[in-house]
């Protein structure tokens, strides 16, 4: 087996992404443009593969970033890598080769955040052995990626999958359709220019920080419009009362980013907005919507639990991650970054804010 980085040929590309919609763990986070989108913040993406016979066997997309003080990049995969866990061997192959792609830059770490469940003590096992040094992640959205994410199985008709939601949830769709609330997508600027005026005011409302237009300008040409996602937008009479971007990628779709107005909120346009994305997802052929996060702490004095609640009505199903692992290779820089990241995290989500 070969591991290189793959050059930007239209030819790479192509094949790149085709392994990661095939896979049987594929997330939009691996994608070719995501690692364009990224790019455009700072990072810079490398694709690793690892190559059997010319044919892709394991895919890691690397976001290298010098961090300051340092002078060195880390290495982040996030989602990633897309390897079959079971098969150790293709596991240590591409390691290796990722451990020579960051000799080669200088990098001191890497950080990957797997999509595998938490239950699957094998392949945490493995990591360890590897050398990988698990973070004690808590149960809110203390890690970069979350933790706990509630997952929706497809294999069934829509009438079937609006059946096995909650009660409330059942009629909260039922109500916002029948008052008039439409949801419909679109790729034209001005549409996404709305989309961000309630996004704002969202932040504003619960209190989160959120990046500049910039960045959504560059999902719109580099995600949305190639069709690997889509801008969601709930209206009433004209009034944007709602809106969300969700990813596609092989048999997954994620919701990331949604956002609501204070208007009309009795109108439950959040309701259809996650029924009219699920029945995208569904008519997609794929097998999983992925909600994305929520807190792992269920008590419902929790100030997130309102977040999981509103999740759980449409009856997903929630997961636990492993979470985060970093494998140092250079302990001294290493060292300097656990000391520095929390004021690091701290700082960004203040200039965000």
């Amino acid at each position: 087996m070969r591991c290189c980085v793959l050059d930007e040929r239209a030819e790479n590309r192509e094949r790149y992404d085709a392994f990661i919609r095939s896979a049987s763990r594929p997330s939009f986070l691996q994608s070719w443009n995501w690692g364009e989108v990224k790019r455009r913040t700072g990072w810079l993406p490398l694709r690793v593969v690892l190559e059997d016979d010319g044919r892709i066997v394991a895919a890691a997309l690397l976001l290298a970033r010098a961090v300051p003080l340092i002078r060195r990049p880390l290495l982040y995969c996030p989602r990633g890598p897309v390897v079959d866990f079971r098969d150790q061997a293709t596991v240590r192959a591409l390691f290796d080769g990722i451990r020579e792609v960051a000799r080669s830059r200088g990098a001191f770490m890497l950080k990957i955040d797997p999509p595998v469940r938490a239950e699957e003590r094998e392949v945490r096992a493995l990591l360890e052995k590897l050398g990988f040094r698990r973070l004690a992640g808590g149960k809110n959205f203390e890690s970069i990626q979350p933790r706990f994410v509630m997952r929706l199985r497809l294999d069934k008709d829509l009438d079937s999958l609006l059946a096995d939601c909650t009660p409330k949830t059942r009629y909260n769709i039922r109500y916002a359709q029948r008052k008039g609330v439409t949801v419909r997508t679109s790729t034209d600027e001005r549409d996404l220019a709305r989309f961000y005026e309630i996004l704002e005011v969202t932040a504003r409302r619960n209190g989160f920080g959120i990046r500049d237009f910039s960045y959504y300008r560059d999902l719109m040409e580099l995600m949305i419009r190639p069709g690997s996602a889509r801008l969601f937008l709930a209206e009433y009479q004209g009034q944007l009362l709602a809106g969300a971007i969700s990813f596609i990628c092989g048999d997954t779709v994620w919701y990331v980013y949604g956002a609501s107005s204070n208007e009309r909120r009795n109108l439950q346009p959040n309701y259809a907005l996650q029924w009219a994305m699920i029945s995208w997802a569904h008519a997609e052929g794929c097998r999983i919507y992925d909600f994305r996060g929520v807190s792992g702490d269920l008590n419902p004095e929790n100030p997130l639990y309102g977040l999981y609640r509103f999740k759980r009505g449409f009856n997903p199903e929630l997961v636990e991650y492993l979470g985060e692992f970093d494998l140092v290779y250079n302990r001294l820089y290493y060292h300097l970054w656990t000391r520095g990241e929390p004021l690091y995290r701290r700082l960004g989500s203040l200039i965000r804010r």
